[in-house]
């Protein structure tokens, strides 16, 4: 009786066990068969248009509006836009924002100096500075010369040629005509 009773209790067992295992087995399949992947890309934007994304650079895609320099960085490129953030804005002295945003053209010039042609990432901002022993230079849209070093806090450093100097806070918000760096600093 006893062997009985453990024969019917294994059998039960088995039977259970081997449901449910089917059962796994049957939903492992019905998932996997009806499971659909979907993939989602981001717009292509050009590098006036990342900065009008992006909102702590705001003040620095309404100041490219302003003067009018939108349509150039909207054009073929490549652009790498050395973009003051709304903080580097904020440090500027009282009233010399409004008195640039009043003066297209004095506006357009100071941001001509925060553009150079050519694409530059953070990788290959490093390659340039690699191959010039720590220095790297380049010219501005406005012609103007903008040095690029290692900062003593290990930062990359921009210095334009009045002296005025800022550091890259943001790196890589890449468009599909250049890309786009944020610093710390306007460079007047």
């Amino acid at each position: 009786m006893k062997k009985s009773l453990l024969i019917v209790a294994a059998s039960l067992f088995t039977c259970i066990t081997a449901g449910s295992v089917f059962a796994q087995t049957q939903d492992t399949v019905h998932k996997t068969t009806t499971t659909t992947t979907t993939t989602t890309t981001a717009p292509a934007l050009d590098v006036a248009t990342i900065l009008t994304a992006n909102p702590d650079y705001s003040t620095a895609a309404t100041a490219v509006k302003t003067a009018g320099l939108d349509v150039t960085l909207k054009g073929v490129g490549p652009y790498t836009v050395f973009a003051p953030n709304n903080v580097a804005f904020s440090k500027l002295p009282a009233g010399d924002l409004d008195n640039l945003m009043k003066d297209p053209t004095k506006l357009a010039t100071l941001l001509k100096g925060h553009v150079v042609t050519g694409h530059y990432t953070k990788a290959e901002i490093i390659k340039a500075l690699t191959v010039g022993k720590g220095k790297a230079t380049l010219t501005t849209l406005d012609g103007q010369v903008l040095t690029l070093s290692v900062s003593p806090n290990k930062t990359l450093q921009l210095t334009n040629a009045a002296g005025n100097s800022a550091e890259v806070v943001l790196y890589d918000m890449v468009g599909t005509n250049g890309v786009v760096n944020g610093i710390n600093g306007v460079l007047k």
